[in-house]
């Protein structure tokens, strides 16, 4: 939920009109709204080169991962380890664009230490998959998008440690 939608609800719900604190924080959402715009339009274009040259760098760290017995061996498993990592990038795109973790807590890391332990998957590779995707977005980005888009790879990296 974004800063403007959870000052209204809250506003709301107490019968009142937005105080002028609430009404800071919405003028600074909206003044950095071109930002991150522009931080997600850049990871959504360059996805693919993100996810791959992170993927890469993934297997180079840990490669006990795609060695034989390991949760990306195989062309359709290592597929699937790409996969996971596109979803979280999606993910911290959304949550960019909202100026909020929200989107990414409730579409995709909640349980989802649970979900990796019950496949048997380290969690602690994927944790590093989105390492090395967080170090080729920031590759990509000026200081600054780089900076705010960090603290969303960040978000996931922490959610599951």
């Amino acid at each position: 939920m974004s800063i403007v939608t959870k000052s209204i609800v809250n506003a709301d719900a107490e019968a009142r009109y937005l105080s002028p604190g609430e009404l800071d924080r919405i003028k600074g959402f909206v003044s950095t709204g071109e930002a991150r715009v522009r931080i997600a339009q850049v990871l959504s274009e360059s996805r693919e080169r993100i996810v791959k040259q992170a993927g890469d760098q993934l297997f180079q760290k840990r490669p006990d991962v795609v060695s034989p017995g390991g949760n990306a061996y195989g062309q359709e498993m290592t597929a699937t380890c790409l996969r996971d990592l596109d979803y979280y990038l999606r993910l911290i795109t959304y949550g960019i664009v909202a100026g909020d973790v929200t989107p990414i807590e409730e579409i995709g890391i909640v349980g989802v230490r649970e979900m990796y332990k019950s496949l048997g998957t380290p969690i602690e590779a994927v944790a590093e998959g989105v390492r090395a995707m967080k170090s080729v977005a920031s590759s990509l980005l000026s200081g600054n998008d780089a900076a705010e888009a960090a603290a969303y790879f960040d978000y996931v990296i922490g959610a599951m440690q």
